[in-house]
């Protein structure tokens, strides 16, 4: 748990995209998430969660959660004002504009690569 930083990395997704990634691993990064902002190019990555919540939130996200191995056990789209239901196996969460997931791929059952700014951090 500690190789963990907020930060900025990179998610690589089936077919090998590549996607600008935000690492949210403090406990004040991970709380604040996306609130406040009007959108997010890329995605957010929060690390050691397994539910999150849109409270505040100003757009609608895709969120996917991921177990140990990086590997995507659910993606739903939140609207803002909503609360997300807790996935016992997640362990990191993926946050995303409503609709960029489907485009990249991201699915139940795939996984995914995260590098940081320290390397791959995903165990691929």
């Amino acid at each position: 748990m500690g190789r963990w930083k907020d930060g900025a990395g990179t998610l690589t997704v089936p077919g090998g995209v590549g996607v600008p990634l935000e690492v949210a691993a403090s406990y004040r990064a991970r709380r604040r998430g996306l609130l406040g902002r009007d959108g997010i190019a890329g995605a957010l990555l929060i690390v050691r969660t397994n539910s999150v919540h849109t409270f505040g939130m100003r757009f609608p996200i895709d969120v996917a959660h991921l177990d140990g191995s990086f590997r995507v056990r659910s993606v739903v789209t939140m609207r803002p004002g909503r609360l997300g239901m807790i996935q016992p196996l997640g362990r990191h969460v993926l946050e995303a504009e409503a609709g960029t997931m489907a485009a990249w791929g991201l699915r139940r059952g795939v996984r995914v690569r995260v590098e940081g700014e320290t390397g791959d951090v995903s165990g691929n």
